[in-house]
């Protein structure tokens, strides 16, 4: 697939079964303003339709992840204004996204872009970038799922340091509180990202699936209702071609081809 230019989001095939989304507002630091956030949800709704696409990589690029919300287009909203935001239909595409998502996060990640950013699965961060959600200091707080995702990677505590005080957590805290995987040089990370998302779109594509929805399901069930649905998934897996592929290659000694069947 060739690179082709939407206004605010660079769409590429990067690798085997990965497609790149870059966020593309350079002078806006990435805001999320409601053509971007459109744009991205276009672009994740026709990667999750296309089987050759197994993998996304998510980046603003080496030197900024996003921001944030676009200020000046959310000052024009009131309280009807704000319920009946059409950005909130773009946010559930990239929430509902079947496929992993792997996000490289260089420079600012604030606000929706930290939001964002935890909407992956995976966030490689580069050794620039920054975190936080000051939505406080606007009179707001998080609204695109920073309140719960952040006190279920970080903790209570520092989601509450993070979210209360404003202050931004560098590269190194969030690697070690746990919001990101992995820190690489910022002009590596991207590479990183798609050299992991490659990785992971060489697996069966029914069984990445399932092991992704799987794991969410660890934050949205309690224990019994997860346990239940990993068996259930498990015993899927039983019936598909990719899971006699796979045990047949490991008794050949060979690399496996594998379908998504």
């Amino acid at each position: 697939m060739a690179k082709r230019v939407a206004k605010t989001v660079l769409v590429e095939q990067v690798a085997d079964g990965v497609r790149q989304f870059t966020l593309h507002r350079p002078d806006a630091l990435n805001a999320l303003n409601s053509t971007l956030m459109g744009e991205l949800r276009a672009a994740f709704d026709a990667a999750r339709d296309d089987d050759t696409v197994r993998t996304v990589v998510l980046t603003g690029g080496t030197k900024v992840f996003a921001a944030g919300a676009d200020i000046k287009e959310m000052a024009a909203l009131d309280v009807v204004g704000s319920v009946l935001d059409k950005r909130i239909a773009n946010w559930l595409a990239v929430r509902r996204f079947p496929k992993p998502i792997v996000a490289a996060v260089n420079g600012y990640a604030l606000g929706g872009g930290c939001e964002l950013a935890m909407h992956a699965d995976v966030i490689i961060a580069g050794d620039n970038a920054v975190f936080g959600q000051p939505e406080v200091n606007l009179g707001l707080i998080p609204g695109a799922g920073g309140t719960q995702r952040i006190v279920r990677s970080i903790g209570k505590s520092r989601a509450m340091k993070m979210i209360l005080s404003s202050e931004f957590m560098d590269a190194d805290e969030a690697l070690t509180a746990g919001l990101v995987a992995e820190v690489r040089p910022h002009e590596a990370s991207v590479g990183r990202a798609v050299a992991l998302a490659a990785t992971i779109a060489s697996k069966p594509p029914v069984a990445i699936r399932l092991a992704k929805e799987a794991v969410l399901k660890s934050f949205e069930t309690p224990l019994e209702a997860g346990l239940d649905f990993e068996r259930r998934a498990f015993n899927i897996l039983f019936g598909t071609a990719d899971r006699q592929e796979g045990i047949a290659a490991f008794v050949e000694k060979r690399k496996p081809k594998f379908t998504g069947r």
